[in-house]
């Protein structure tokens, strides 16, 4: 939960987490769905998917408990350098140095060093100077120390050098130059998608579809919807979007809202429509599954961040539509 994601941020979600899935026997065994909606709004959704994988391995491969070598853990799906550091030196006490954002920080500030921290071929060099400097004795305890360090004193803004006790020997400090580091590569612009989505309401339900489990937001629920081709209106964008996923032709879009929404790599602009009317059958070409749920039953499902934008946006639940087969919902497993 604390990759790409701060402390603050992750405890409740932690809370809760460990109180619906208090084992990694619970955790494996326990169903995908319940298993986002649990983890719904903290984002990067792959990684409780692979913390899934993960845990069904563990059971199945090593007799329910993590493996304490480097070599084995690595396997797991969604354990990298980082999280197999994390877990060997803090759960097992071996010498491996975790190297995240703050400890790069720290590291390059105190060795001044001139290298683009989020530079890919940066990373194998702040790893072999973390490895260099750790405490073989108290892995777990320099690992947090530097952690702790670079969150609280060695800050991104206004780092708290007078106070730090590495400021006698922290090169970045003692050339009064600690604002310039880290040095960072300029991002590229974040693409910006316009989109068309459906709000399709028939029989006192709402249609939504799920996205496949291997791909971006995978296995969570949203309403149908796309991307908008350049030059097309929004509206007739939503009409053939609607057609082209699910079979549905529909009359009369209504514009509900516009609504903006950030991912880590890019941002939505999405025209929202309320649709009273179908006509056809659900063919779905796109999502692997769809339901039709009531207002009630919408909150018992994982939804994109884009889907819990829509909701309270939505009015109350019109009377039945017209000509709109009422499906129950498939297995997700």
């Amino acid at each position: 939960m604390l990759q790409q994601t701060q402390v603050k941020t992750v405890v409740p979600y932690y809370h809760a987490f460990l109180s619906e899935f208090p084992d990694i026997s619970v955790l494996s065994s326990t169903d995908l769905h319940v298993l986002l909606k649990t983890w719904e709004g903290l984002g990067y959704y792959a990684r409780a998917r692979n913390l899934h994988k993960a845990a069904k391995k563990v059971m199945t491969e090593y007799d329910g408990r993590i493996p304490d070598a480097y070599d084995a853990i690595i396997t797991l799906p969604g354990v990298g350098g980082y999280v197999a550091a994390a877990v060997l030196s803090f759960a097992y006490g071996l010498p491996y140095a975790v190297v995240d954002g703050n400890v790069k920080r720290v590291i390059s500030r105190v060795f001044a060093m001139d290298l683009p921290v989020n530079r890919p071929a940066s990373h194998r060099i702040f790893q072999a100077t973390a490895d260099r400097l750790i405490d073989r004795q108290q892995p777990a305890r320099f690992n947090q120390a530097i952690m702790e360090l670079g969150a609280l004193v060695c800050t991104p803004r206004n780092p708290q050098c007078k106070t730090c006790p590495l400021g006698e020997g922290c090169q970045a400090y003692l050339q009064g130059a600690a604002g310039r580091f880290p040095v960072r590569d300029r991002r590229k612009p974040v693409p910006v998608y316009e989109m068309a989505i459906g709000a399709i309401c028939a029989k006192h339900r709402l249609l939504i579809v799920r996205r496949p489990v291997d791909g971006l937001l995978g296995g969570l629920w949203e309403f149908p919807g796309g991307t908008v081709n350049d030059g097309e209106p929004p509206d007739a964008a939503c009409s053939r979007i609607i057609l082209e996923s699910t079979g549905l032709r529909l009359t009369g879009p209504s514009l509900l809202s516009h609504i903006r929404h950030a991912y880590s790599h890019f941002k939505v602009k999405a025209a929202v429509y309320t649709i009273e009317h179908g006509d056809g059958e659900i063919e779905l070409s796109g999502p692997a599954e769809h339901a039709w749920v009531s207002a009630d039953e919408l909150q018992s499902y994982p939804l994109t961040g884009v889907a819990r934008k829509i909701l309270p946006l939505l009015p109350p639940l019109p009377e039945p539509g017209h000509g709109v087969k009422v499906y129950p919902v498939r297995s997700s497993n």
